[in-house]
């Protein structure tokens, strides 16, 4: 099993390689196609972040998808498949998120919606449509701290279970084990943590900044990021609290079935089809 040191490793000597044969002159052309990453180091603890280096091609994320899955995480589906994987953050309500799933219905889509406790109790119908309209809720932790400055399992789980049980007492139902860490926030001992409880963890591919409520994206940029940046198997970052997403969603989502893509879930991920 190739440990992160492993990956670091080779981002360093890559990053040598780029900059020895940036000194000989063409001989860094070369290297910079083969090697479209050399920028990017993985990081075990920190921010998950994303570099876009060509339109309509998967970004590089600071930890690869190789990596991520011996903790059952994922940010990607690697596929050439035009396939995206829509998923929300919804921290809390403030009057967008009916579009939203007007939109998504109307498309046939499937998302997953990644809740905190203050949703829970604040838009217990909401939840209760989005569980009856086909949709996935997934875990977003109960208070929505940085989790990665947590380093007990006890205080770990009790984040992501006490958000299960008030779930189950809402919808009746049990949560299912989808987890994203709050502001993509994490460590390497996170994801063992969530591993242990049965989780997988779902970072992204794709997002945009949406989600300041008092300085939104105007419907141009964030079509000109949206639409430019996609590519197959993307795992799309949304906020529901966005009014502009609540606006242009339904646009978007027939935008991108004219650039041929179709809407999966994220359980194809988690169980992909033999």
């Amino acid at each position: 099993m190739k440990t992160l040191s492993f990956y670091i490793k080779k981002t360093v000597e890559l990053v040598f390689l780029a900059a020895l044969c940036f000194c000989l002159g063409d001989s860094a052309a070369r290297i910079g196609e083969q090697y479209p990453f050399i920028t990017v180091s993985a990081s075990a603890d920190g921010n998950w972040g994303l570099s876009f280096q060509q339109e309509g091609k998967p970004p590089v994320a600071n930890a690869p998808a190789e990596y991520l899955k011996q903790f059952n995480a994922y940010y990607i589906n690697q596929t050439d498949e035009k396939v995206i994987y829509l998923t929300f953050d919804a921290g809390y309500e403030n009057g967008n998120t009916p579009a939203i799933l007007d939109a998504l219905k109307k498309h046939q889509a499937t998302a997953t919606f990644f809740l905190v406790g203050n949703y829970l109790e604040t838009s217990p119908d909401l939840v209760k449509r989005m569980v009856s309209e086909g949709h996935n809720v997934g875990n977003h932790t109960y208070h929505h701290p940085d989790m990665s400055k947590i380093s007990t399992p006890q205080s770990f789980s009790k984040e992501l279970q006490d958000l299960e049980a008030l779930y189950q007492q809402v919808t009746g139902q049990p949560m299912k084990k989808y987890y994203r860490p709050p502001q993509g926030k994490y460590s390497e001992s996170n994801l063992q943590m969530a591993k242990d409880l049965g989780y997988h963890t779902f970072f992204w591919s794709l997002a945009y900044v949406d989600w300041y409520e008092d300085k939104q994206p105007s419907k141009e940029d964030a079509f000109k990021k949206l639409l430019g940046r996609i590519h197959p198997g993307a795992v799309v970052l949304l906020h529901s609290t966005s009014k502009t997403n609540g606006e242009i969603l339904d646009e978007l989502l027939t935008k991108w079935e004219e650039m041929g893509y179709r809407f999966g879930s994220l359980d194809d991920l988690v169980s992909p089809a033999p």
